[in-house]
């Protein structure tokens, strides 16, 4: 069975950084990708971004591009987002996630890791 595990999440001061973490066990197969998606309060998830398992090709949510970066290490199943200057927007719950081939949507969710943000 898949699981996740985010870590790194904290209260951080606007323009501040976070580096997120998230380990995957329980994969047996290499995934399509895997992704980030927050969650604030009272608002919908959304994307922002993933990374291609095998190639590294990256892809982020327009709000976050040039600030946020995925990285990962394949040989520990691990995904991470270095995210730079925070503002109060980005505050949210965290959520890493897996896609387990092209076709499929994400089916594997983390519990979220809590990001603060203060102005």
């Amino acid at each position: 069975q898949v699981q996740l595990a985010e870590s790194g999440g904290g209260l951080v001061q606007a323009g501040g950084s976070l580096r997120l973490s998230c380990a995957a066990s329980g994969l047996t197969f290499s995934p399509y990708s895997m992704g980030w998606f927050r969650q604030a309060p009272g608002k919908a998830r959304e994307f922002v971004g993933d990374i291609n398992w095998s190639t590294g090709f990256r892809s982020y949510a327009n709000i976050v591009k040039g600030r946020f970066t995925i990285s990962r290490d394949s040989t520990k199943n691990t995904v991470f987002l270095q995210m730079n200057s925070l503002n109060p927007e980005d505050a949210a719950v965290y959520y890493c996630a897996v896609r387990v081939t092209a076709r499929s949507d994400y089916v594997h969710w983390g519990q979220g890791t809590q990001v603060t943000v203060s102005s």
